[in-house]
């Protein structure tokens, strides 16, 4: 056995004068062929892992990145520098999704690739509208394309050239999502532009679109349609899903919407009114008497948003809703928001005319009141998901009887003044609840108490501003099975939080991944101590953390910042601080982490664009950031660890 292990650790013969014999590679057991075909399944994290391992592998890695089908990195904001290692020539790309909010123009030649089918592009900010002619004549095959907060950054120009090659080269596209605004497309061909747009096109999601400029498209769709010899194919043959923004919802765009798109399944309009609009310039019940005349909708979203005026539907009462439901018996989603006349009556016909409904959402239901889940156990609904912000007249009583609907996930009741207590103990026992949104509630700690030890699997919580919540209340919900499952937690805005409260957590060693503690005036310097100290399984001391937001918490210091520099909080990738803390430690952190985002002006954190359902959260991740590694060190380094 001793001389087994001489030769397995590398020493030589008892006795002998020679040095010892290198270790071998592990090459010496896999020949590179395995190894590079292994790796190949392997996504780009797990490769950059590999990679850091030791040279053989990071060598085999690095080939493999020449085949990979697809590369997905929306966890870090790359530059082009640091980009293309990662990103050699490669034939076989087919998916690319990054985060560009470190790139500008001069990376557009590298991102559009011939072989792409997919290219999801995240906060293109610094992106003009160059990106996407280039995309045009360069991704010939490309089927899907998504560009968010293209050209937001002053002095960059989006101009209709550039859609115009974007729809005219794509012939292949069969979804388009951009999230910009399309005034910057005013052109007199805007409408007929889209008639060069690939037939395929099946979805299609627009940021803002000015009405005027809507009306003029959808026209031109009708006219494609309505012609008795068609010189050019009909626009928009096969969209089945309409996500749009514009300036106000009429009857007229609606009657449009229906008569152009007969495939449609799926509609989502939104509105953002800066005056309050006249009755040629608004919805009404007969306006919605004229949704899915062809009857294959699936999901309808119509919302008025109160960005920038407190305005209603005000023209749509019980009358209007009773008469969609009845053409809409089919759907499976609905969101209405802003219908401030429609009553019970109204919302109690969506639930018993659509049996296959399975997501409701309403706000701003100024009529809602707990007659509308009375019976709902009488139904054959199965909701899942249920979304009732801003419905103020709901109380305990009408959450009871929504808990009867034992099949919910996600559950949003921010912002319903009156429920309390009474409510979450109804829901604490439903088997399939994850996700909870009770901000601005009357839930206090025995409400928490409840949850604690309820039986609902949450992943999320949240929890801000409801005043009545103390340390005691965070103690009894983690004194529950709970801890064993949630992994994002929001307790910002609570009045009575101390660092006790954080305390508790770490203790707990509860593996939150996403916390928010912002403007809650008693955390200081001491809740960052103790979760930059807290260990989870043996793990690195803040390993578990992604998100940290503690922005304007009355007692941090400047101190606090030392406390994320490595090794601590080797995940985060967001940490929300207040901007008067020392400018000159929070640049020094900021260079030393190039991948934390450090946000100082109060904006809120998170990667909406993530697929958290997908388990992402559950993602066990080794103690070093290995792609931070391979990216920031160079190569000797990492080949002088693998000879030690």
């Amino acid at each position: 056995m001793a001389g087994d292990a001489g030769v397995l650790y590398g020493r030589g013969a008892e006795g002998g004068g020679d040095p010892p014999d290198p270790l071998p590679g592990i090459e010496h057991y896999l020949p590179s062929a395995v190894l590079a075909s292994v790796l190949s399944r392997l996504d780009p994290r797990s490769l950059c892992s590999a990679a850091a391992t030791c040279s053989s592998l990071r060598s085999v890695a690095s080939h493999a990145l020449s085949f990979l089908p697809s590369f997905h990195l929306l966890e870090i904001a790359p530059t082009l520098d640091l980009l293309r290692p990662l990103l050699p020539p490669n034939p076989y790309l087919k998916s690319l999704k990054l985060d560009c909010s470190r790139l500008d123009d001069s990376s557009i030649g590298f991102l559009t690739r011939p072989s792409l089918h997919e290219l999801c592009l995240h906060n293109c900010e610094n992106l003009s509208g160059r990106i996407l002619s280039e995309v045009g004549g360069k991704c010939r095959d490309l089927r899907s394309l998504s560009l968010s907060s293209l050209a937001e950054r002053r002095g960059l120009s989006i101009v209709f050239t550039d859609l115009e090659e974007l729809l005219t080269g794509c012939s292949q596209l069969e979804s388009l999502s951009l999230a910009l605004d399309f005034s910057s497309f005013d052109n007199p061909k805007f409408g007929q532009v889209w008639a060069t747009a690939s037939a395929a096109l099946s979805s299609l999601e627009v940021g803002y679109i000015p009405l005027t400029m809507l009306i003029e498209l959808l026209s031109a769709t009708v006219q494609s349609r309505q012609s008795l010899r068609p010189v050019k194919p009909p626009i928009f043959p096969s969209l089945q899903m309409l996500c749009l923004s514009v300036d106000y919802i009429t009857d007229h765009l609606v009657g449009f919407i229906s008569k152009g798109l007969p495939s449609l399944s799926s509609l989502d309009l939104q509105d953002a009114p800066i005056m309050e609009p006249i009755v040629t310039s608004d919805l009404t019940n007969a306006g919605l008497q004229q949704i899915n005349p062809h009857g294959k909708l699936k999901h309808i979203s119509l919302v008025r948003s109160q960005e920038f005026l407190f305005t209603y539907f005000r023209r749509v009462n019980d009358l209007g809703i009773l008469l969609m439901s009845d053409a809409c018996s089919t759907l499976e989603s609905i969101c209405l928001g802003g219908f401030c006349r429609v009553t019970d009556t109204g919302f109690r016909a969506i639930i018993h005319s659509c049996s296959n409904l399975r997501k409701f959402r309403v706000s701003h239901g100024s009529q809602l009141t707990d007659l509308v889940f009375h019976d709902i156990s009488a139904t054959s609904l199965s909701l899942t998901h249920v979304s009732l912000r801003w419905c103020n007249l709901l109380s305990n009583l009408g959450i009871v009887g929504l808990s009867n609907n034992k099949q919910l996930i996600v559950l949003d009741l921010r912002d319903c003044r009156n429920l309390g207590d009474e409510a979450v103990k109804a829901l604490s026992y439903l088997p399939k609840l994850q996700i909870l949104l009770l901000d601005g509630t009357d839930t206090s700690d025995l409400g928490l108490s409840y949850l604690g030890h309820g039986s609902c699997p949450l992943v999320s919580l949240s929890l801000r501003g409801c005043k009545r919540i103390t340390d005691n209340g965070i103690s009894l919900l983690f004194s529950g099975s709970v801890n064993q499952s949630l992994q994002v937690l929001d307790l910002s805005r609570l009045p009575n939080l101390t660092d006790n409260g954080i305390l508790s957590l770490a203790k707990g060693r509860i593996p939150i991944v996403e916390l928010r503690i912002r403007e809650c005036p008693h955390i200081g310097d001491t809740s960052v101590m103790a979760l930059a100290s807290m260990q989870i399984e043996g793990r690195t001391p803040g390993s578990s953390l992604y998100v940290l937001d503690m922005f304007e918490c009355g007692g941090i210091t400047p101190l606090a910042i030392r406390w994320f520099k490595k090794p601590y909080f080797p995940r985060l990738r967001w940490l929300g601080v207040t901007g008067s803390l020392n400018r000159d430690m929070v640049d020094a952190l900021s260079r030393s982490r190039p991948f934390l985002r450090i946000a100082c002006r109060g904006e809120e954190l998170g990667m909406s664009f993530l697929d958290t359902s997908g388990g992402w959260y559950s993602h066990e991740e080794d103690e070093m950031d290995e792609l931070e590694r391979w990216l920031l060190e160079g190569e000797d380094e990492i080949e002088n660890d693998s000879d030690q």
